[in-house]
């Protein structure tokens, strides 16, 4: 499949040579990519570089490159939820794997280093609003790998079963995959976080447990998973990316990893809406951890 061309309705490119969502040029992304949700978050990071080399923006997909402490890094905005880190991830690495004028694969493959920084809410009653959580396992109730080959061999199939019969899980609704963040990345954070393993749904409020007005398929499936254990892991967090990132990142041969100010306690049922500056230290913390590698 080395020399396949891809089509171009499989990889559209816009007229000025830049992704089709992203609205970016090959030579405008970095090697370190930071990942955040909210637009408006881009600007948060941003802030902190050194110098600025370009800004682009199209729907919600903002984009900041820029040097922090002499190491080149883009910031890039995904908007919410699983179905726009498909679109992120996959466009992040045609930038840098496909030539755009062949529409093949590169022979020498790139390898990037993207970390999410999100925002979550926690699942164990030890965890505090404002702590961080590293997604050192991300667990996907979206589907979305399960529509990629190879998603076998990058999983933790045992654990998936464990979970599963834990939670009697329900046969409508898709089957969850477990899988790893890049460990070496682990070795970065891990004196700055609470390692974990981290939830990520398909949506805010059923999805997550949460009843508003309409009731949960399994009103006590947030139960279970707080009592699931598997060999003294346990689950911590809920937030609605990281399974995508981990999963997507992994079987292109990324470094990947997320990274979750808490700003909830579910167990306690209690929230922070004035979370931005337990936010920009996470974000401080991080760029200086990524600007060592």
């Amino acid at each position: 499949m080395q020399n396949r061309v891809i089509p171009s309705s499989e990889l559209i490119i816009n007229e000025d040579g830049s992704i089709f969502h992203l609205h970016l040029l090959p030579e405008q992304l970095a090697d370190i990519v930071l990942l955040v949700g909210d637009p408006g978050r881009v600007a948060m990071v941003a802030e902190n570089f050194d110098s600025v080399e370009c800004r682009v923006s199209n729907r919600e997909f903002n984009t900041v490159t820029g040097f922090y402490k002499g190491k080149r890094m883009t910031v890039l905005s995904t908007g919410i939820g699983i179905g726009n880190i498909d679109i992120s991830v996959t466009e992040l690495d045609a930038l840098a794997n496909i030539d755009f004028k062949t529409r093949q694969v590169k022979e020498q493959k790139r390898q990037l280093t993207l970390v999410r920084l999100g925002t979550s809410g926690a699942l164990q009653p030890d965890i505090k609003v404002g702590d961080v959580v590293y997604a050192r396992t991300s667990v996907g109730f979206d589907g979305l790998l399960n529509y990629y080959a190879g998603r076998n061999e990058v999983c933790d199939l045992e654990i998936e079963k464990a979970f599963m019969k834990h939670t009697g899980w329900n046969e409508l609704l898709p089957k969850p995959y477990f899988i790893d963040s890049t460990p070496e990345l682990w070795e970065l954070f891990k004196d700055s976080t609470i390692g974990g393993i981290t939830i990520a749904a398909p949506g805010f409020y059923a999805p997550q447990g949460r009843w508003v007005r309409l009731q949960p398929v399994d009103p006590t499936l947030n139960e279970k998973i707080e009592s699931f254990e598997y060999e003294g892991r346990r689950i911590t967090n809920f937030e609605m990316e990281s399974s995508a990132l981990a999963g997507l990142g992994t079987l292109m041969g990324h470094r990947v990893t997320t990274l979750c100010t808490i700003i909830a306690q579910r167990v306690a049922l209690d929230a922070c809406t004035d979370y931005k500056p337990f936010v920009k230290r996470m974000i401080r913390m991080a760029l200086d951890k990524l600007a060592t590698l």
